[in-house]
């Protein structure tokens, strides 16, 4: 580094260092600069003691103005608690159907649903609910377990396949080419018969064969014509809702290794009160009964004598 030396051409002092014949000239920096960043330094000081700022362990300074965003968002929840006291008590001591039946809690309900769906439910589900692969559409109507207030609820509250819970929803449904149950050319069979019976496929010598496979493996659960049983959780297959897809290549994946979704039990990890405005909310998206519908696959109850 060579001694600073004044520029011939300006007359300032340069800094003192060259890089390959290029100088720097030493101008001081702008006055209005100058004082802008003696600002933020002051500013900075102040900020640091009137407000939380400096972090510690396991919180930070105070501050000597006490405030804080926390602070002021806990306030805001207490008046809000506060305001909605009122509903919340006659929502909890209300059974979901006579929710369903009274307007005033319903709205209520389906107002406080909507916002605990958008906390809790759309990383599967969507914001509007519309599902995806592996995830139910929610403004359909068709319904693995039932799509009347109640149902909606004991699934919400119990989940699917929810490990440590006796009341969860459980089906099981067999890996037929994986354990070796059906051979693959019968998987394939399989796969043409539900195909033609959702109307994706038209008949064929393959889908016959698959009608006694189907006859003999699958229709305990999804009935004689794939209409489905909700008592077990077994999709309807005569439709072109698919959870996981309907095409040949997804089917032939769903009968060869099964598909075992999973949903959370709720009612360990939201209030009575939310689950049943999220149950509320859910019912009121499109598909929702009125009443439980019939099994389809269930067999006739005989009159009384």
């Amino acid at each position: 580094m060579s001694k600073p030396r004044l520029d011939d051409a300006t007359g300032v002092e340069t800094v003192g260092h060259e890089w390959d014949g290029i100088e720097e000239l030493n101008n001081p920096l702008p006055r209005w600069w100058l004082w802008s960043f003696y600002a933020c330094i002051a500013f900075a000081i102040g900020y640091v003691i009137a407000y939380p700022a400096i972090p510690l362990l396991d919180t930070a300074t105070a501050g000597t103005f006490g405030w804080s965003s926390r602070g002021d968002l806990q306030k805001e929840m207490k008046a809000e608690s506060v305001r909605t006291a009122g509903m919340m008590s006659e929502l909890s001591k209300a059974s979901i159907e006579q929710i369903a039946t009274d307007p005033r809690l319903r709205r209520a309900a389906i107002d406080g649903g909507r916002a605990a769906f958008k906390v809790n439910c759309v990383q599967c589900h969507g914001n509007g609910a519309a599902g995806s692969v592996g995830y139910p559409n929610l403004n359909d109507d068709d319904w693995l377990w039932g799509g009347d207030a109640a149902a909606i609820h004991q699934t919400l509250v119990n989940g699917i396949r929810q490990p440590g819970d006796d009341a969860t929803r459980m089906s099981m449904m067999p890996a037929f080419g994986r354990d070796g149950i059906l051979t693959a050319p019968q998987v394939q069979d399989a796969v043409s018969f539900v195909r033609v019976i959702s109307g994706n496929e038209k008949p064929s010598a393959s889908a016959q064969r698959g009608a006694a496979i189907f006859t003999a493996n699958c229709a305990v659960c999804h009935g004689a014509n794939g209409e489905g049983s909700r008592a077990v959780g077994a999709p309807k297959l005569s439709d072109a809702i698919w959870l996981y897809g309907g095409d040949r290549k997804a089917l032939t994946q769903t009968l060869t290794n099964a598909r075992y979704g999973v949903m959370p039990s709720w009612g360990n990890r939201l209030d009575p009160v939310t689950v049943k405005m999220l149950a509320t909310y859910v019912h009121s998206l499109g598909g929702g009964e009125a009443a439980p519908a019939p099994d389809p696959a269930a067999p006739p109850v005989a009159a009384a004598q």
